[in-house]
């Protein structure tokens, strides 16, 4: 991998490393958190449920408000895994082992870890109850638990991946699947699908395909590689200015991309996959493959869709501004759990969680929130493996770029951002409280164009 330094040149590129230095000298180390050093309570001023991204980033923030005996994070799982760099490790170009840590390590020392899994919320009562039988009561709560993968809703998963030629870099049980399946192409048709449903990271399902053709042409079999995108939605990208980039790059590759295609059937015995037309219900194509990456149905987690906290659809019903719920003043929700009408990404949790931060902060204090979250969303389009279309954007599915040049142009330096920068940020400043997003240096490299 060429050094950061060496591809990141340039002023603002020296800025920028000035600004993560100063961030990572105002994060203090995080220290191994063993749960041994408080017993566990039945109340908090500040319970967080879910250990991801948007759990971890927001108990380090309510650790500064509140101190560390008030919060308490609510998490079954004993590792924490940094989901974004799985699209490479499906493609061989990073190692699974990489994106994994205990727990008990990302846990803000101090915070209360209770390791359970959240059964019911009762905001009515201002509690909530465990797998093990336990009530925790709360003065405010956060809700960060993720969304919730649905492969059992194709038929034939997810026992067809006991089946070779057959990946998904969306599970940590599944992801070097797609690398072995990748590996092991022969000839024939290699296919990958998007659901019909909201999914996080909307970006990866045609990532690995961009990273398989370029494996393909790499080890001499593009020629023999038919590479078929089978996507739900209508349109490749839903930012006009991203799309009409990746349009190129599937008219360059010679990819066929299928609009309106959703995959409701795998019969791995045969290597075939069975797709539903949507524009005609009931009407279906089968498929053979030689390799084949699910990306599954998702949706709120079960213990959200049946709560009063949820709405119509499932999912936790927020102020799409303030993150602060729009029934329980107490209640707060972040990320893809969330109802916010945006792309469900780690960048997307970032940014909110700055936002978060500062609208519980004030509903402490009885003030009314003035911090407003834009939508602000990223996804990184990994197109091969040295390059990178940076996509950024807003509510309105606007670019909302954060350098000073055309960031739908496919670059190194934002492959090494993705690859390699982001997960530092992520693991150093991101999950202890110290990364909102790139809103500042946004405003600092245009400042500096102006």
């Amino acid at each position: 991998m060429t050094p950061l330094a060496t591809v990141m040149s340039g002023p603002r590129a020296r800025l920028f490393a000035c600004f993560l230095r100063l961030g990572t000298q105002q994060a203090s180390p995080l220290q191994l958190h063993t749960g041994a050093s408080l017993a566990a309570k039945n109340h908090y001023e500040v319970l967080v449920l879910g250990g991801g991204s948007g759990g971890i980033t927001m108990a380090a923030r309510m650790k500064r408000r509140v101190g560390a005996e008030n919060v308490a994070i609510v998490e079954p799982s004993e590792r924490h895994f940094y989901q974004p760099i799985w699209t490479l490790v499906g493609a061989g170009a990073k190692q699974l082992s990489s994106s994994g840590r205990p727990t008990a390590s990302v846990i803000p020392s101090g915070v209360e870890w209770i390791k359970a899994r959240v059964v019911e919320l009762n905001p009515d009562k201002n509690c909530i109850h465990t797998d093990n039988g336990k009530e925790i009561s709360y003065k405010y709560l956060i809700i960060a638990l993720g969304i919730q993968l649905d492969y059992e809703k194709i038929k034939g998963l997810p026992e067809g991946f006991d089946h070779p030629k057959i990946g998904s870099n969306y599970s940590v049980k599944t992801v070097e699947k797609t690398w072995k399946a990748l590996q092991d192409f022969k000839e024939g048709n290699a296919i990958f699908t998007f659901p019909n449903t909201p999914v996080k990271c909307a970006g990866a399902p045609q990532k690995i395909m961009y990273l398989s053709e370029a494996y393909f042409r790499k080890t001499g079999k593009r020629s023999k590689a038919n590479i078929i995108f089978n996507t739900s939605l209508g349109t490749i990208f839903g930012v006009k200015k991203y799309a009409a980039a990746l349009q190129e790059i599937i008219q360059e590759r010679n990819l066929t991309v299928n609009y309106k295609q959703n995959l409701i059937e795998v019969r791995a015995d045969r290597q075939e996959a069975v797709f539903e037309n949507l524009d005609k219900p009931g009407e279906t194509q089968v498929i053979s493959y030689e390799m084949l990456h699910v990306t599954p149905p998702m949706s709120s987690p079960d213990v959200l869709k049946a709560s009063p906290v949820a709405d119509a659809a499932g999912w936790v019903d927020v102020d799409k501004e303030t993150l602060q719920h729009k029934k329980y003043p107490n209640v707060f929700g972040i990320g893809d759990c969330t109802n916010l009408p945006t792309s469900k990404t780690a960048a997307a949790v970032a940014a909110q969680s700055g936002i978060l931060d500062r609208t519980i902060s004030l509903i402490m204090k009885n003030q009314k929130p003035v911090k407003k979250y834009d939508g602000y969303t990223s996804c990184p389009l990994v197109t091969g493996y040295n390059r990178v279309i940076l996509a950024e954007f807003d509510y309105n599915a606007q670019p909302l770029e954060t350098f000073p040049f055309d960031q739908s142009r496919e670059r190194l330096t934002m492959y090494v951002m993705k690859a390699d920068l982001m997960p530092f940020l992520y693991w150093n400043m991101m999950l202890r409280g110290y990364w909102g997003g790139p809103a500042f240096l946004r405003k600092v490299f245009h400042l500096g164009m102006s």
